[in-house]
């Protein structure tokens, strides 16, 4: 029940988060998930719904909307949004 009641409200910040977030062609949206050994991330175009780029894959763009998926903005979100904006990304 408790587990069941903490994934709802996890859901609800998700969807919170991404009533505001949208990416375009010009601006995709980089998503990032985390694991508790790797850290996932991808660039989105909403608008067309495609997957741009992985992190991994040099396509091109330096301009996102940062989707933190449902996380606070510290720890290990914040240590990878500032690696990703010394990486030459603007948000």
């Amino acid at each position: 029940m408790k587990l069941q009641k903490k994934q709802s409200l996890a859901q609800k910040r998700r969807w919170r988060i991404r009533k505001k977030v949208q990416g375009s062609a010009a601006r995709p949206r980089l998503s990032v998930h985390f694991s508790n050994k790797h850290i996932y991330a991808q660039c989105i175009d909403d608008v067309k719904g495609h997957t741009l780029a992985y992190v991994t894959k040099a396509a091109g763009i330096d301009s996102v909307v940062f989707d933190r998926g449902g996380r606070r903005y510290h720890g290990c979100v914040k240590s990878f949004a500032e690696a990703a904006r010394e990486g030459g990304l603007q948000f």
